[in-house]
C-alpha cells in the first residue's frame, strides 16, 4: 500500500467512504471486488478506534437465542464462518467453559436444551471450512472433575460440571481489518490514513465528494465521488452534524465497551464464563446475570467486556483507576482464587458502540440490537449520502454488503453478486494452519526461532514471506526489537507497505510490539530508530513519537492520574 494522496485527486470516484475501521474497509472491500472505484480516508491510522478495541471475540451469535432474535443468529454464524474460512492465520475457534450448578437456569438441563438448539441453527457453521483445526464443533458438556481440572479454584458448591461452546477469536483485530484493506488495495482501491474529511462537497441537495485535509502536513485538497459512505463510526453522527447541520432520528446512544489485559495466562486454551452482577433485560429466557469472559490471548488473558452508557467525545475514551478497580472487584467476586489487583494490568482497553435505549442510571444496561444504514435522501432530502454506523466488528463484512448494495441502487446500477470464488484474503490463502506454520518454522530453523516465526504467520499469513525478503537482502533486520519477538523487518515492511505513518502505527497495530504490554524503552527505541531511518525524522521527531507512545500507555496502577489517559490503541494524536 502507498499514501499518495495526489491519486485520490485525479479523478471522479464511484465511492468515497469516509472512516477506516473495520466497516468501511468491509465496504471498500466490498465494493471493489463488486466494480466499482472507491477511496478511503480515515482521520487516524486505519482500525485505530474501536475496530483495535473490541475483546477479540467472533461471536457467532449465541446470545440472541436469549432474544428470540434467530435472523441475527444466522447471520451472525454465518459471519464467523466467512471469518475463519478467509482469515485463518487471524482467526481460530475459541473453547469457552460455562460452569453449572445445581438445576434450573443455573443448571445443565435447561442450559442442554438451547445449546442442543442453538446446534441445530447453526448447522451449517462449518460450511467451506476445509482445515479441520478451524471448524467450530458441536456444544458439548463435561463432568465437574474435568472442570476443577482446568480451573482448580471455581467455586465448588452444587458444581455440576460445564457446557463447553466455541466462538471465533481473532489474534489481532488490528491485522484482521488491514487484511482486509489490502486485499481492497490489491483489487484497485486508493487508500490513506490521517486524512480528515473537512466537509462535504455539495451541489444543490446532492452530495458530490469531500473535502480532505491532510493531518500530518495540513496540505488541502478534494475528492470527488458520486457517493459518500460515511463509516466513521462513533464520530459519523457528529461529522453530519458539523458539516450539514443535520442529525439522525433518534439520536444515537453509545456504549463504551471496556476491558483489560493481565500479562499472565489463568489456563490452557480454554476461556471460562463467569456470572457478572448484571442481567439483560431484553432476554426472553437467560441465567441470572451476564456473564463476564476471561480469554486466553497469546501469552495473556483478556478480561471483560464492561459497559456504560457514554456521552463523552469519541476522541477521547477514558477508563478511570476507580473504574478499573470497580471492574477488578467484579471479577474478583466471581472467581475469588484470581485476587487481581490494579498491578496485575498490564493494558485497558475501550471503544464507542451504538447502545440500546437505557434509562438515565439504569444497571442492567440494554444492548444495542442493529447497525444503523441511513439513506440521507430519505432521512433528510439529501442525495448522494449513506451513513452506516455498525455494531459488531463480526457483522462488518454482511452490513457493508448492505451499504454497497444501496450504492449500486444510487448509481442506478444492478448490484452484482459478491464474487462467490473469494474464499480469503491478503495473507489467507492457507489450506491448514497448523501444518503451514510447522513447514515454515522448518524451511527457517535454526535461523530465525520458532516463536518469531510462529508471530510472524500469525500476522502475515501466506505473505510472510514478504517480510522475510527484507531479511534475505539484510541479514541484520532478523534481529528482534528490544526482548519482543517483532523482527526489525517487520517494521521496516510496515513503513514501506502497510502505511504506517507513525510509531504507534507500528507499536499498536501493525506488531505484536504494543499489543498486550508495554514492550520496553529499549523496543520503542530501537523501533522508532528503524522509522527514522526509512521517514526521514530528526531526532527531535523521533523523541516527540516516543513520548506520545508512552502517552497511550497507562503507567504505574498505583497512579490514577495516568489511568485516565488515552486508550492503549486509541491514541491522541497531534500533529
Amino acid at each position: 500500500m502507498e499514501r499518495n494522496l495526489s491519486a485520490l485527486t485525479e479523478q471522479e470516484y464511484d465511492l468515497v467512504i469516509i472512516g477506516g475501521g473495520i466497516f468501511g474497509i468491509c465496504a471498500a472491500w466490498d465494493a471493489t471486488l463488486r466494480g466499482l472505484s472507491v477511496a478511503l480516508v480515515d482521520a487516524g491510522d486505519f482500525a485505530h478506534a474501536t475496530s483495535a478495541n473490541c475483546f477479540k471475540i467472533v461471536h457467532g451469535g449465541i446470545r440472541y437465542l436469549q432474544h428470540g432474535d434467530l435472523i441475527r443468529l444466522r447471520h451472525s454464524s454465518q459471519e464467523r464462518n466467512a471469518f475463519l474460512r478467509l482469515a485463518p492465520h487471524l482467526v481460530r475457534p475459541l473453547p469457552i467453559v460455562i460452569p453449572t450448578y445445581g438445576h434450573g437456569k443455573q443448571g445443565k438441563e435447561l442450559l442442554a436444551v438451547a445449546l442442543s438448539l442453538y446446534d441445530l441453527l447453526t448447522f451449517d457453521r462449518n460450511r467451506r471450512i476445509d482445515d479441520p483445526t478451524r471448524r467450530i464443533p458441536a456444544s458439548r458438556f463435561t463432568s465437574r472433575q474435568e472442570v476443577l481440572k482446568w480451573f482448580p479454584d471455581l467455586r465448588r458448591a452444587g458444581l455440576s460440571g460445564a457446557a463447553i461452546i466455541h466462538d471465533g477469536h481473532m489474534y489481532s483485530p488490528p491485522r484482521l481489518a488491514l487484511a482486509f484493506l489490502q486485499s481492497a488495495v490489491a483489487a484497485g482501491a486508493r487508500v490513506a490514513n490521517y486524512v480528515r474529511a473537512t466537509r462535504l462537497l455539495r451541489s444543490g441537495d446532492h452530495v458530490c465528494g469531500i473535502g480532505a485535509s491532510d493531518v500530518l502536513t495540513g496540505e488541502t485538497f478534494d475528492i470527488r465521488a458520486k457517493v459518500v459512505l460515511n463509516a466513521a463510526g462513533p464520530w459519523a453522527e457528529r461529522l453530519i452534524r458539523q458539516q450539514l447541520g443535520l442529525q439522525l432520528t433518534p439520536v444515537g446512544t453509545y456504549s463504551r465497551d471496556a476491558c483489560f489485559v493481565v500479562s499472565r495466562r489463568f489456563s490452557g486454551e480454554h476461556a471460562l464464563a463467569l456470572e457478572a452482577s448484571t442481567s439483560d433485560p431484553d432476554a426472553i429466557l437467560s441465567r441470572k446475570h451476564r456473564h463476564l469472559f476471561m480469554v486466553p490471548w497469546r501469552s495473556y488473558t483478556l478480561v471483560g467486556v464492561w459497559h456504560i452508557v457514554s456521552h463523552a467525545s469519541p476522541d477521547h475514551c477514558p477508563v478511570t483507576a476507580a473504574e478499573l478497580q470497580g471492574f477488578l472487584d467484579e471479577i474478583n467476586g466471581a472467581y475469588p482464587a484470581l485476587a487481581l489487583t490494579l498491578d496485575d494490568i498490564s493494558l485497558w482497553q475501550a471503544g464507542l458502540v451504538p447502545f440500546g435505549d437505557n434509562k438515565p442510571g439504569a444497571t442492567d444496561l440494554s444492548y444495542g440490537k442493529r447497525s444503523r444504514l441511513i439513506d440521507h435522501r430519505h432521512e433528510h432530502k439529501l442525495e448522494g449520502l449513506i451513513t452506516l454506523i455498525g455494531v459488531r466488528y463480526t457483522t462488518a463484512r454482511r452490513e457493508a454488503t448492505r451499504a454497497i448494495d444501496l450504492v449500486f441502487r444510487k448509481l442506478g446500477q444492478k448490484a452484482p453478486p459478491f464474487p462467490a470464488a473469494v474464499t480469503s484474503i491478503h495473507g489467507g490463502q492457507i489450506d491448514c494452519f497448523e501444518a503451514f506454520l510447522r513447514r515454515a518454522i522448518e524451511e527457517r530453523a535454526p535461523a530465525l526461532p520458532a516463536d518469531v516465526m510462529k508471530a510472524l504467520l500469525h500476522n502475515h499469513g501466506s505473505q510472510y514471506r514478504d517480510v522475510l525478503h527484507y531479511v534475505d537482502e539484510d541479514a541484520e533486520l532478523a534481529r528482534t526489537v528490544g526482548s519482543s519477538t517483532v523482527m526489525a523487518a517487520e517494521v521496516v515492511h510496515a513503513v514501506r507497505a502497510e502505511m504506517a505513518q507513525r510509531l504507534g502505527d507500528v507499536v499498536f497495530r501493525r506488531t505484536d510490539l504494543g499489543t498486550g504490554e508495554h514492550p520496553g524503552a529499549t523496543a520503542l527505541s530501537q523501533c522508532a530508530t528503524l522509522m527514522a531511518q526509512e521517514l526521514g525524522w530528526d531526532e527531535k521527531r523521533r523523541c516527540q513519537e516516543i513520548r506520545l507512545v508512552e502517552m497511550a500507555f497507562p503507567r504505574a496502577p498505583s497512579g490514577a492520574q495516568s489511568l485516565t489517559s488515552a486508550s492503549p490503541l486509541m491514541p491522541s494524536w497531534k500533529s
